[in-house]
């Protein structure tokens, strides 16, 4: 890493960062006020592109890849925006084929210098955040290559997410779980009026299936604000085939019938598929060109978006999956059980290792993935709001499970080669930061047995 990229993030990670500190319930704390400020003395560069914003619980990073790799099939110049990172932080920032260069962010983070420097001093509406001035950063580097779509995706909640300053073609809300109840709510409906936050006067909403508390908010929110609601059916999605490492399935949209071909392997991502068609198709119905059926269909086939039930390799069998919640612990499981034509035909020995951070529910989590692995692992990634092991592992326990504990994602991984041999599976997951540090570790060549 040259010396002027290590500088440029340690500024970038010197403010307040809510990724890695607890993040208190206080919307003045989220005040939008200060990016619109610091925005419009960058020359409104979040209003230069046509924009697709992308909120809910589970599924929106998978939705906004999907989306965002059709509108490229299709010709046009498009941005991604999306958070956390896997392995480095410039993963967030993409146009096209390519991340955000070395050079390219050093720029943008000169550029943004001295005028977060000033707002700071000011102190109006309170000091600017990580996230705030990557959120900045991204639609600069948009707008600075004239991009014609940005998708972007939110990084909490949303009515108070940075992100939130955006002025949306489109708006799209994946299926909403409980999560983050510290900042957004304790409910499903509590927190789905905060993804609803999102939802602008006349721009049209796809919103996936929805938990009946969650759906009445959003259909609520739409019709005080005039907004047209794409209802998403988890039914349009045919079951999956698995062949050539990809995952087939027909799909019944409003416009058609498109056959899939998707790199993306859980089974979760028939409902973000649908999704992300709705979406598309309601894009196409506004006039956007160029999104028919061959499109949707090609660029689905090429969308990228690793750690969602991804294989990292046969022998053993490794899968790596960014689960952290119990919602999501039921999807991994059902996506393991599709996978394998069956619950009975794991290969075993079967292993998890699970790292988790401190705000999860790890005991539903437990409940759910403990009765399919004979071998458990803790373990405790480099993450500041990262959760002990022996705690983690106490939930296991409960359970009448054995439990390894590590602390390091490293030696967790090795320990699991170990124990599931060359015919077993190792299944890695309870975060996207245990996932992150699990493709940086098997692409170094650090975690053989």
């Amino acid at each position: 890493m040259r010396p002027e990229y290590h500088a440029a993030l340690l500024w970038l990670y010197g403010f307040v960062d809510y990724e890695a500190v607890p993040r208190p319930r206080d919307d003045a704390r989220y005040d939008l006020r200060r990016v619109r400020l610091l925005l419009e003395r960058l020359g409104e560069p979040h209003l230069k592109a046509r924009t697709v914003h992308i909120a809910g619980s589970k599924g929106k990073g998978s939705t906004a890849a999907m989306i965002f790799a059709v509108l490229r099939e299709a010709g046009y110049q498009t941005g991604l925006y999306t958070s956390p990172h896997l392995i480095e932080t410039y993963e967030r920032f993409k146009i096209n084929d390519r991340f955000i260069g070395e050079d390219e962010l050093i720029a943008g983070i000169e550029r943004l210098k001295p005028i977060v420097e000033a707002i700071n001093a000011e102190a109006r509406y309170g000091a600017l955040t990580t996230f705030e001035i990557m959120t900045a950063l991204a639609f600069d580097f948009f707008a600075a290559h004239n991009v014609d779509w940005q998708v972007i995706e939110v990084g909490l909640g949303g009515r108070l997410d940075a992100t939130n300053v955006a002025r949306p073609d489109l708006c799209v809300i994946t299926t909403i779980a409980l999560e983050h109840t510290e900042v957004l709510g304790d409910t499903l409906g509590q927190i789905a009026s905060e993804k609803a936050g999102i939802i602008k006067s006349g721009v049209p909403v796809i919103m996936a299936p929805q938990a009946p508390e969650a759906r009445r908010v959003i259909e609520d929110v739409c019709r005080q604000r005039g907004a047209h609601l794409v209802r998403v059916d988890p039914e349009q999605a045919a079951p999956s085939e698995y062949r050539g490492g990809r995952q087939a399935f027909s799909l019944a949209g409003r416009l058609g019938r498109y056959d899939i071909s998707l790199p993306l392997l859980g089974t979760f991502q028939r409902v973000n598929c649908a999704a992300a068609v709705a979406a598309l198709e309601t894009l196409a119905g506004l006039g956007v060109a160029g999104l028919d059926k061959t499109a949707i269909e090609l660029g689905l086939a090429k969308t990228v978006w690793p750690g969602r039930f991804q294989v990292l390799d046969k022998s053993p069998l490794i899968i790596a999956d960014g689960a952290h919640n119990p919602a999501a612990a039921a999807e991994l499981a059902a996506s393991l059980d599709a996978y394998f034509g069956g619950r009975d035909l794991l290969p075993h020995p079967a292993v998890l290792v699970i790292g988790a951070s401190a705000d999860k529910n790890v005991g539903g989590m437990a409940e759910v993935l403990a009765p399919l692995f004979e071998e458990v692992i803790v373990t405790r990634t480099r993450h500041p709001r990262a959760m002990e092991p022996r705690i983690l592992g106490r939930a296991f326990e409960a359970l009448g499970k054995r439990v390894n504990h590590t602390s390091t994602t490293a030696e967790a991984l090795v320990l699991g080669v170990q124990m599931a041999g060359a015919g077993g599976l190792v299944c890695v997951t309870g975060s996207l930061f245990a996932v992150g540090e699990t493709l940086e570790l098997w692409q170094a060549g650090e975690a053989k047995a």
